[in-house]
C-alpha cells in the first residue's frame, strides 16, 4: 500500500493490520508520545460501562481497548475484521469474546447493546455512513455511541506542527518501532484525509443517531464523538 485515500479496499486495510498486530499496541504508545493510553481512559470514561451492559468495541484489535470495559462488570464484545489482530488478542486476553465482523455488516441482532465504541477504526472503513447506521440499527433505543477518532488540532499554528510531525517525523519513527511501517504512512495520510470535528458529528445525525456532540482531546488531535441511538 502506497498512498491512502477514504476509497480503502478491506482487503488491504485488514492485512495491513494483520502485519502489525504483534507490536500494534507498543507502536501506538510510542508515536502517540504516550498519549494512546490517556485517550483509552477518556474513551471509558465517557462510554461509563456499568454491570450487566452489552457493550460492543469495534476495531478492537487485539483487545486492549476492551479491558476496561470488563473490568466495570460489562459484557463486552471485542470486534475487528484483521484476523491477525484477534489471533493475537486471542493470546493475550483469552477469556474476552474476540469476534470478526465487518462494521458495515455487524454479526449482531437488532438492538442487543447498550453501548457501541470504536476508537481509531472508523477512519479505516470503506463505507463510513453504512456503518455508522449499522452500529445504531445493533444499539438498542437511547443506547450510546462513542468514537474516538484522530481529528483537525483547533489551534492554527499547532495544526502546522502537527501536520509536519505526521508527515515528516512519523513515518522514520515507525521503520525503527513497527513491524510495518508502511502501515504508519498510510495512518498519517489517512488521518490529513479525514473530516473535522462538524463533519463527522453531521454525519452521526444524518445515519439517524441523536444529539451528536464532540470534545477535543490533545488540542483535537483526537475528537471524542458521542450521540445516542433514538429512543
Amino acid at each position: 500500500m502506497t498512498r491512502a485515500t477514504l476509497e480503502k479496499e478491506p482487503h488491504e486495510v485488514a492485512a495491513m493490520f494483520d502485519d502489525v498486530a504483534a507490536k500494534y499496541d507498543l507502536t501506538n504508545d510510542v508515536l502517540s508520545l504516550g498519549q494512546a493510553r490517556l485517550w483509552r481512559r477518556a474513551v471509558a470514561r465517557a462510554v461509563d460501562a456499568r454491570p450487566g451492559q452489552r457493550v460492543l468495541d469495534l476495531a478492537a484489535g487485539t483487545g486492549t481497548s476492551s479491558l476496561p470495559f470488563a473490568a466495570a462488570g460489562a459484557y463486552v464484545v471485542p470486534c475487528d475484521f484483521s484476523l491477525g489482530m484477534l489471533r493475537e488478542g486471542r493470546r493475550r486476553h483469552p477469556r474476552l469474546p474476540l469476534t470478526a465482523g465487518d462494521a458495515t455488516r455487524l454479526p449482531f441482532a437488532d438492538g442487543v447493546f447498550d453501548a457501541v465504541t470504536i476508537s481509531f477504526g472508523l477512519r479505516n472503513v470503506q463505507e463510513t455512513d453504512a456503518a455508522l447506521r449499522e452500529m445504531r440499527r445493533v444499539t438498542r433505543p437511547g443506547g450510546r455511541l462513542v468514537i474516538c477518532e484522530f481529528s483537525h488540532p483547533t489551534w492554527a499554528p499547532f495544526r502546522t506542527v502537527y501536520t509536519e510531525y505526521l508527515m515528516r517525523a512519523l513515518p522514520p519513527l515507525a521503520e525503527r518501532v513497527s513491524s510495518s511501517p508502511d502501515a504508519y504512512v498510510y495512518l498519517a495520510e489517512s488521518i490529513r484525509a479525514w473530516p473535522d470535528q462538524p463533519a463527522l458529528a453531521a454525519r452521526l445525525a444524518a445515519a439517524g443517531w441523536t444529539r451528536p456532540a464532540w470534545r477535543n482531546l490533545t488540542g483535537g488531535i483526537v475528537a471524542l464523538h458521542r450521540a445516542h441511538a433514538p429512543s
